[in-house]
């Protein structure tokens, strides 16, 4: 509970990310939306890209309903990004915005641009370790015009020092989960209302694009499956790399045992009744799904890219592999489906982790913190 502070007027806040549709970034910040002490800070929200339809608009219901105002830009392609610096600019001035946070790439340039002339302390957000160097160099220039730079991780702050950003700018705040709206494990682990009854899960959430390695898990699913007779593989998300998805499990020999659900408004329910989470990136920051899947009592199997390490904790080993080693990740894998008993336990310490270090309240706190700095340094 928020003390009541007398005499004092919140804080004009502007939340700026490149879309609203449902992931990692945008939940993170919904989440900052909503749990913000309202009596310290009045947030608005600016979206680079069009209101998002159907399922996809979850998080804009949310916002909506808690009364948070909400700014689309429309800039559907980098051809409309002038235009959308232009717009973010007049809609900070219209707010005379105290306090800029951007999410993402494509947020922090059209930020980066837009606040240069305003009276307002402005935080970039770093949210992976993008290899390709150059966003890199953009994000770097315009970050002389941020007076703080938000990393996700404390690896994502290193490789943003070795690429060339101030590290005095440099501050890490991991993400947070609500662990009290996901109870402890008590949901059937069987798969029947996602396609296929009586079977066992193991899943994978994430957007179907080469970061995220779902080519290295389609390797390792023919030998993991087999060893595991019980079990299916069910992919939950969308991406530009679906039809060869598609294509690479049809011609695994094991087509029927791997399910592609595309993007999901119910990932709670799935992880709730899967046995296994497996994630095989090929560079991250501090992966939300790897955080929703250990607050489900999950074991899991990852790759040891950014962040992940951070999450998992020190006694993380069994449930690490090389990344791009698809033998050692399915090695990894089948390991731990054939012994229920560590899977447990795995479970259990997961759950555990997350409530010990990676709270939503944490996460708030310290955004709260780190804004009213920038307000005294942009005013």
């Amino acid at each position: 509970m928020h003390v009541k502070s007398e005499n004092r007027t919140p804080l004009r806040l502007a939340l700026v990310i490149t879309e609203l549709e449902v992931g990692g970034a945008e939940r993170c910040l919904a989440n900052l939306a909503l749990h913000v002490d309202r009596e310290r800070f009045a947030p608005q929200v600016y979206s680079l890209g069009p209101r998002p339809i159907g399922d996809q608009a979850a998080l804009v219901d949310q916002l909506e309903a808690a009364g948070v105002p909400l700014h689309f830009l429309n800039a559907a392609s980098l051809r409309h990004l002038p235009g959308a610096v232009l717009k973010l600019q007049r809609l900070l001035q219209e707010q005379q915005a105290q306090v800029i946070q951007s999410f993402l790439f494509h947020a922090n340039v059209v930020s980066g641009l837009a606040a240069r002339r305003l009276p307002a302390g402005l935080a970039f957000g770093i949210r992976v370790a993008d290899p390709r160097r150059w966003r890199q160099q953009a994000e770097r220039w315009l970050s002389r015009h941020a007076q703080q730079i938000v990393c996700v991780s404390q690896s994502v702050a290193r490789f943003a020092a070795e690429a060339g950003f101030a590290p005095d700018k440099l501050a890490v705040i991991p993400n947070g989960i609500d662990l009290d709206a996901i109870p402890p494990d008590g949901a059937t682990k069987e798969m029947s209302a996602w396609g296929a009854p009586g079977r066992k899960g193991i899943l994978f959430v994430g957007r179907l694009h080469p970061q995220k390695g779902v080519d290295l898990l389609l390797q390792a699913a023919p030998a993991m499956l087999a060893a595991a007779p019980e079990h299916d593989l069910f992919l939950a998300g969308d991406g530009p790399e679906r039809a060869a998805c598609e294509r690479l499990a049809a011609s695994s020999g094991m087509g029927s045992r791997i399910h592609f659900l595309g993007w999901r408004p119910d990932v709670g329910r799935i992880m709730a009744a899967s046995d296994l989470f497996l994630l095989p990136s090929r560079w991250e920051g501090m992966p939300n799904a790897l955080i929703e899947a250990m607050a489900h009592g999950l074991p899991v199997v990852v790759s040891q890219v950014e962040g992940v390490a951070e999450v998992l904790g020190p006694q993380h080993g069994e449930q690490l592999f090389t990344p791009g080693d698809a033998a050692e990740l399915q090695e990894k894998a089948t390991r731990l489906l054939a012994n229920p008993l560590a899977m447990a336990r795995l479970g259990a310490a997961n759950r555990h982790r997350i409530g010990e270090a990676f709270t939503l309240p944490g996460m708030v706190r310290q955004y709260e913190n780190l804004w009213g700095m920038l307000a005294s340094t942009g005013s």
